[in-house]
């Protein structure tokens, strides 16, 4: 299977919604705008996209909107995780004959207490193994209540068909041990913008990261200028950019996240029920922390 190059910064994208109904027309424009910012690709209907309010229908949509709409060479990554292992495997591979190049796998979490080491290697190994394209591990412990170790990361790490982990627990102690752990081929990404600088330092090929919604250049720069051995600008630039990515993660939220995008010009609109849309204190305070990081003036 052809592998992935997963360097670079990916926006795991909003879902936008009309009325509550999905809207392709305005994902579609969002992408037209993301596409001239130096982005690498676009993550679906992660944690961001409202996957857990999206029906399988909704998603195929979301996915082929996004094949249609991202510019030549661009990768689209499907989040194509579920419960059990084969939905998540029909899934994948409904995504991959959209033109998915990969697929972001979340842990299984609802019988949590079952999910040992031995269950977990089982479930990744056998979606790797019928899946038609390239997997990604997907460790996002505030939400699943289940954190990936770095002993079975590495295990799984030499799967030919597991290419990768998008790790949001923002530890970038522990995605140092990952990257020192993993086969070679294998790419780890940081899954929070806050933890970007000293992950991408530690050996992470790149991000999939909130932030890169409203602030894509700037990601894309911290990256570029790391690269050159320009750290003094990288760190400045990533602590602009740490009020930002506080207010959208973990004070707001995806309501604050598409409140963000409208204010920028792109559609972000209401979240889905039962999330509340920010409310217009939120959106104040909001708009005074991307003045002062320099994004809307």
């Amino acid at each position: 299977m052809k592998p992935i190059d997963l360097h670079g910064i990916f926006p795991p994208i909003p879902t936008p919604f009309s009325e509550g109904r999905l809207a392709c027309d305005r994902l579609a424009e969002n992408i037209a705008r993301w596409n001239s910012t130096g982005l690498s690709g676009y993550v679906t209907f992660g944690s961001n996209g409202e996957s857990v309010f999206l029906s399988e229908e909704e998603k195929l949509e979301v996915v082929k909107t996004v094949v249609a709409s991202a510019a030549p060479g661009m990768k689209v990554i499907a989040g194509t995780g579920c419960e059990s292992t084969a939905h998540t495997i029909a899934l994948t591979n409904r995504c991959a004959r959209l033109g998915a190049h990969g697929a972001l796998v979340v842990t299984p979490f609802y019988y949590g207490g079952r999910m040992s080491e031995a269950a977990l290697l089982r479930h990744f190994t056998t979606v790797a193994d019928q899946a038609e394209i390239p997997i990604l591990i997907y460790n996002v412990t505030k939400f699943t209540h289940i954190s990936l170790g770095v002993e079975l990361v590495a295990k799984l790490s030499r799967h030919p068909n597991i290419i990768g982990i998008k790790d949001s627990n923002g530890n970038v102690s522990t995605l140092g041990e990952m990257v020192s752990r993993v086969a070679e081929e294998f790419s780890v990404l940081v899954g929070t913008a806050g933890a970007l600088f000293g992950a991408l330092t530690l050996g992470c090929v790149g991000g999939i990261v909130a932030l890169a919604n409203v602030a894509p250049r700037a990601c894309v720069r911290i990256c570029n200028l790391l690269k050159k051995g320009e750290i003094e600008a990288a760190g400045k630039l990533q602590l602009k950019m740490l009020p930002v990515n506080t207010a959208l993660t973990a004070t707001y939220g995806v309501p604050g996240l598409k409140a963000a995008l409208d204010m920028l010009g792109y559609y972000g609109g209401d979240p889905r029920p039962p999330l509340l849309p920010a409310s217009e204190r939120e959106k104040s305070e909001i708009q005074t922390i991307l003045k002062e990081a320099g994004l809307l003036s």
